[in-house]
């Protein structure tokens, strides 16, 4: 990705690109020397796939919707087990799927979540606590829909995370307590958690995870962290809650990339940045978008934006061809070379999604396109991309 372009394409720079199929970026000789495991990092016992090739490294996750927790695609069941030993919920730990309404907790998917890592033998990422998407409204309001005061947020905040993280203790490796509460400037996003109890609401969510259970791992989750403002952002909030005797475990920085963005240099300061300030990285929601951008749409992973279809954005819909298929290819295996180069910083890669079905690319920043962003296809097949990685470490 060293070369990639900085930004993201118009409607006719988009039709010249999908037309051309060049294929950029030369492949970084970077060569991991220390194949010893983190310290600290957690080790499955029966690692295999992918993981089993990087089990001396770090743990390689997936995000797992909904019906896989369910059983309803064995086949899909089967390879997560086979290739990943750390698995996320895609959104059955969020709030509105936990607690939907006042003190009504449904525990149905995460439990499924639960039993299937233990028969995986995979490590259990929570995510997540404290979020301003997927949370209910009447978290933030009164029976009248007015704003509750601090005092009652605070104990409603308390309740769901000693409820939910409780029910776990022990069971899960590590929470995203709070995600995406930075703003692309690095300044805290004003949010109903900040308006209602104040820029302290860090504290208390992380502070009341701790007491939930004091053996689990604890993360900050963000978009966007390669931009040097956002990074040092999440630097000073560690600092600043390190400094009120709160530890933040690991900072998660989301890897939703693209052919077109960022830079491997930009990637690789974010993660010296934040190794200098003495926390852990953790690679989370990785997924590479094939497809030609609107020029508006490069603002990392933000939910709330969305783009009018147009045919030119979604050249795809037939399969991949093999120009593109060897550009994803070779842009993962960059991306894994830098990985490994940082490993004593990295103690996990999750990809966000198991296959390019289930992936949300398909519906952001334009809904019902066709992308094929990770390692393995619609069908569960492995693609290039897959070999790539597997390859690289033998």
């Amino acid at each position: 990705m060293n070369n990639l372009l900085k930004k993201p394409l118009t409607l006719c720079s988009a039709l010249l690109w999908v037309i051309s199929g060049v294929a950029f970026a030369a492949p970084v000789g970077t060569t991991h020397e220390d194949s010893s495991p983190r310290e600290g990092a957690p080790q499955s016992t029966a690692p295999k796939g992918i993981a089993q090739q990087y089990q001396n490294s770090f743990l390689i996750g997936t995000a797992i919707k909904s019906h896989d927790l369910m059983g309803e695609r064995p086949a899909t069941s089967t390879l997560l087990c086979r290739e990943f030993n750390a698995f996320t919920a895609e959104n059955a730990m969020k709030w509105q799927h936990i607690q939907p309404a006042p003190g009504q907790f449904n525990f149905a998917m995460a439990d499924e979540l639960i039993a299937l890592a233990e028969q995986c033998k995979a490590s259990v990422i929570g995510h997540t606590l404290v979020w301003h998407q997927q949370t209910p409204g009447w978290v933030f309001e009164d029976e009248q829909g007015n704003p509750v005061s601090r005092d009652t947020l605070l104990n409603r905040l308390r309740e769901h995370i000693h409820t939910l993280v409780g029910r776990y203790k022990g069971k899960v490796y590590g929470w995203d307590v709070v995600n995406e509460a930075l703003n692309e400037d690095g300044t805290l996003r004003d949010t109903p958690w900040r308006r209602i109890i104040g820029d302290d609401f860090l504290v208390y969510a992380f502070r009341f995870a701790r007491e939930a259970d004091p053996g689990a791992q604890l993360y900050y989750n963000d978009f966007n962290l390669y931009k040097p403002a956002k990074v040092a952002g999440a630097v000073r909030l560690v600092k600043q809650l390190a400094a009120v005797g709160i530890k933040v475990d690991a900072v998660g920085m989301q890897g939703h990339y693209s052919l077109f963005y960022p830079s491997l240099a930009d990637i690789e300061q974010s993660i010296l940045s934040l190794k200098q300030a003495g926390v852990a990285v953790a690679i989370t929601e990785l997924d590479i978008s094939v497809l030609p951008l609107p020029d508006d749409a490069f603002n990392g992973a933000d939910i709330s934006q969305s783009f009018a279809a147009h045919p030119v954005f979604d050249p795809y819909t037939n399969g991949l061809p093999a120009a593109q298929q060897q550009q994803l290819a070779s842009l993962y295996q960059q991306l894994f070379t830098l990985f490994l180069k940082h490993a004593d910083s990295i103690n996990r890669v999750t990809f966000w999604g198991t296959t390019d079905a289930d992936s949300w690319r398909n519906n952001w920043p334009i809904r019902g396109r066709t992308d094929h962003p990770l390692l393995f296809d619609r069908h569960g097949r492995p693609k290039p991309a897959y070999d790539a990685i597997i390859q690289h470490i033998k």
